[in-house]
């Protein structure tokens, strides 16, 4: 067998699960979540257990890259490995019973699905998009050039520094990122500059190397840094409201994108910002 089908299937089924399992935890109704405003009710410590297993297995399977695998021997064992043991901060006790099983039940059956795709020589599996986790050592490396290049912070970047904003920034509303093309046209720009690959820092979490068809500047609970090799561009998404692109991607964006300016963002002022 191939690896690569191995490791395609495994991400290709977690990604697929921890968005199955979020979506039945979100149509849970308020009551259905916690009863009393503060204890969960059985119902709901049933899933989200669930999903912050399923993520913590994801993790582990994707500091595997894929272009580098070992044998199909090593893969499974490494894939096993995750589900008995991958850990999150979200996943280490204290956990009441149904909890736990909740847990040990999405490690069984994440098992039980590797040893079946082993038994398989003839696996079918579609090739997914490259994503693989950074080694402490390139995180720490990407960061440490972020901010000599750019004036990075503690993980910060415009318009939430102090300095005002250079007028070579483009800082536009979160929420055009999640407008109809907006992440395309800064894919396409990426693209057109010959850059195949982002990296993705995020303020809590894994930091990654992704496919550029993947890479989304978007506010998700943990801001966002990106950039890539070259560090001749950088795109910030903050907890405020704005996502802030400099260098080569945010000239790219103005001079490329008819609609850009109907998506700047207007300032502090009027937000209440204090």
């Amino acid at each position: 067998m191939d690896p690569r089908r191995l490791h395609w299937s495994s991400r290709r089924y977690l990604t697929a699960r921890y968005e199955e399992l979020q979506r039945e935890y979100s149509q849970l109704p308020n009551d259905g979540r916690q009863a009393d405003g503060y204890h969960y009710t059985t119902k709901a410590k049933g899933i989200f257990p669930r999903y912050n297993v399923v993520d913590a297995m994801l993790i582990e399977v994707e500091r595997l890259d894929p272009e580098r695998l070992p044998g199909v021997d090593a893969v499974t064992s490494t894939l096993l490995a995750a589900a008995e043991n991958a850990e999150s901060p979200f996943t280490k006790p204290p956990h009441d019973e149904i909890q736990a099983q909740a847990m040990a039940d999405e490690r069984r059956l994440f098992a039980a699905n590797v040893r079946r795709w082993k038994a398989q020589p003839s696996l079918r599996a579609d090739p997914v998009p490259y994503r693989r986790v950074l080694t402490p050592e390139e995180s720490s490396a990407c960061r440490m050039s972020l901010q000599q290049q750019w004036g990075v912070q503690n993980g910060c970047w415009h318009p939430l520094l102090s300095s005002s904003v250079p007028h070579d920034v483009l800082v536009l509303t979160g929420e055009s990122m999640w407008e109809n093309d907006s992440v395309d046209q800064v894919r396409r720009v990426l693209r057109e500059l010959g850059r195949p690959r982002v990296i993705e820092l995020r303020e809590y979490g894994a930091d990654y190397l992704l496919d550029v068809e993947i890479f989304a500047p978007r506010y998700t609970g943990p801001e966002g840094l990106w950039s890539d090799e070259h560090h001749d561009w950088i795109a910030y998404a903050s907890h405020e409201g704005t996502v802030a692109f400099g260098g080569a991607l945010s000239t790219g964006l103005v001079t490329t994108w008819p609609e850009v300016d109907s998506w700047r963002w207007p300032g502090w002022q009027g937000r209440g910002h204090g």
